[in-house]
């Protein structure tokens, strides 16, 4: 008789994740680019692909399979049946993510089920600029804009809330903001970011896996999760930028693929460079 496979699987010390996230064969976005980082960081981390294609879709062409409604529930039954949907942390970029630079990547009546389904069940979201503008209505143009759309976030249900880009007057900003009871203002806090004269692919990605990590090392303590995931994540870019330029490739020329298995190091041990500044 084969001994039940519940008997060898036993949590973690420091979480089991469950991500949701498309997957490419080649390069790093979306499961390549945050199940990697998760495990450097100590997590046990179970995937489920939403679309397994060749690569990413800024390449000319793509070619691949979307899983569909019925196949997700197929796979979460059968972990169910077995005893083995226990999970600490659920990760999912609402795949496809909802959009950037000003464009939606998503039909735009997705936005309303994404407002009022997704983000009251979620304790954290992390979306950029344009997304977090999209889910609660408001425009950012200032850093208070930034602040302000934290709390209307905080009020749909998320305690953590951590817009990971907004471009104000040519500064590059991540505006976090935790609010550890709901009867008490959030603590919020900004960390100014280097800008790097590139484009980049899978970054919104590995971001919202480091600061999953991250910030379960230190629940109370948003602001030094997200100062260990940006330390993290420039000195990736750096890395792959000079990466490109030693190739003699011009960085500014198209999409980059970060250098994720090469920073292996930045990763498990990141030099904190970058310091958060809270809000008074």
């Amino acid at each position: 008789m084969v001994p039940p496979i519940l008997s060898l699987a036993l949590p973690s010390e420091t979480g089991r994740v469950l991500s949701i996230q498309s997957h490419t064969v080649q390069g790093y976005v979306g499961n390549k680019s945050a199940v990697f980082p998760l495990q450097l960081l100590g997590y046990d981390v179970d995937p489920i692909n939403s679309v397994q294609f060749s690569n990413h879709t800024g390449y000319p062409t793509f070619k691949g399979q979307v899983l569909n409604g019925q196949q997700l529930c197929d796979l979460i039954e059968g972990l169910e049946a077995n005893n083995l949907l226990y999970y600490t942390h659920l990760l999912t970029v609402c795949d496809p993510v909802m959009g950037d630079d000003g464009k939606l990547y998503v039909p735009s009546e997705l936005v309303s089920v994404y407002r009022e389904k997704v983000v009251p069940v979620a304790s954290m979201l992390t979306p950029n600029q344009f997304e977090a503008e999209q889910l609660t209505g408001f425009r950012i143009g200032s850093e208070r804009d930034g602040q302000e759309a934290c709390n209307i976030l905080h009020a749909a249900g998320p305690s953590k809330v951590v817009i990971t880009s907004i471009n104000i007057e040519g500064n590059l900003l991540l505006i976090g903001s935790h609010q550890k009871e709901k009867d008490q203002s959030p603590e919020q806090f900004k960390i100014v970011i280097p800008k790097i004269p590139a484009y980049f692919t899978g970054t919104g990605d590995l971001t919202t896996a480091l600061l999953l990590g991250w910030s379960n090392k230190y629940p109370d303590n948003l602001d030094k999760a997200a100062e260990l995931a940006v330390s993290s994540l420039q000195a990736l870019l750096q890395r792959t930028m000079n990466d490109y330029r030693s190739a003699g490739h011009d960085p500014q020329s198209s999409s980059l693929e970060i250098r994720l298995i090469q920073s292996q190091d930045d990763i498990r041990n990141p030099q904190v460079k970058l310091r958060a500044e809270k809000y008074k």
